[in-house]
């Protein structure tokens, strides 16, 4: 199994030193498409998985989900957290096992979800349905200094509920000058890349997983795609995700490096538990 890089009271540890001068941000990736954000005190959690639920509810079918990388933190131990995302209904965006133990350490948290969702939100962590903060595909959100605009997510294909609400969303975060695109689990798709330029990204957060209908799962983009698609916004740099999680859905980051190099596309591969210190004003 794979050992994150810091785990638990190191990862604390490095989590909790003294931020950075220049009023910087941090990440860190906590391991299938979960990030940690530190900017300013302020500490956002994007789409944790952080438990073996999966393993578990999968252990007896044909379809198991053997984790490769071992936990990287209990949630439990992130009640400092004070924002954390959902960008889809599933497990491994909008785990109970993960938020539950979260939301009963901080009752001040902020859970911001697709608007689409909460009712299903509610029912799955059990919390009243006022609660969660609703957001939609082209809508945007202050929360605590930090603006979070929604943009539509296609897993397999951008779906609405009735009500034309995204069932499916990305987040764009900008603060302090910079933004953070964190694209939940999607494909691309026509006019993506043209929204997401006119956000300045700085950095972004893109699945390389791919697509493989043996998998019987919605798909992402693969490592290729992942690589073209931060060229085409201008993201100044891309970081992959969902991958060496689970056994029957991961992929190489290879492919995904190898297109960076030839686009010439800055990106950096973190391994879980690992910090990114963000990127300069000057960059």
């Amino acid at each position: 199994m794979i050992r994150p890089l810091q785990s638990h009271a190191a990862l604390l540890a490095d989590i909790r030193t003294a931020a950075p001068p220049d009023g910087g941000f941090r990440l860190w990736w906590l391991g299938q498409s979960g990030f940690l954000l530190q900017w300013q005190g302020v500490h956002v959690l994007l789409d944790p998985y952080l438990s073996d639920s999966l393993t578990r509810k999968y252990s007896q079918t044909d379809k198991p989900h053997v984790r490769m990388t071992e936990l990287a933190v209990d949630p439990a131990e992130l009640s400092f957290v004070d924002i954390v995302t959902s960008s889809h209904n599933h497990t491994d965006h909008l785990d109970a096992e993960t938020l539950r133990p979260i939301l009963a350490g901080n009752r001040s948290l902020r859970l911001l979800i697709p608007e689409a969702n909460r009712a299903f939100v509610a029912d799955r962590l059990n919390i009243a349905p006022v609660v969660p903060v609703g957001l939609d595909d082209g809508n945007t959100v202050e929360l605590l200094g930090i603006r979070f605009s929604g943009i539509a997510a296609a897993h397999d294909e951008v779906e609405y509920d009735q009500e034309k609400h995204a069932r499916a969303l990305g987040y764009v975060l900008q603060f302090g000058g910079w933004a953070l695109y964190h694209s939940g689990d999607t494909l691309r798709y026509e006019g993506m890349a043209e929204r997401l330029r006119t956000l300045a990204v700085d950095v972004a957060l893109l699945p390389i997983n791919g697509r493989a209908p043996e998998r019987r799962v919605a798909g992402n983009l693969s490592g290729t795609e992942a690589a073209q698609l931060a060229h085409d916004i201008g993201a100044k740099l891309v970081i992959p995700c969902h991958f060496d999680m689970f056994a029957f859905n991961t992929a190489s980051p290879d492919a995904f490096v190898e297109a960076c190099n030839r686009l010439r596309q800055p990106f950096r591969v973190l391994r879980c538990g690992e910090r990114f210190d963000g990127i300069k004003r000057s960059e």
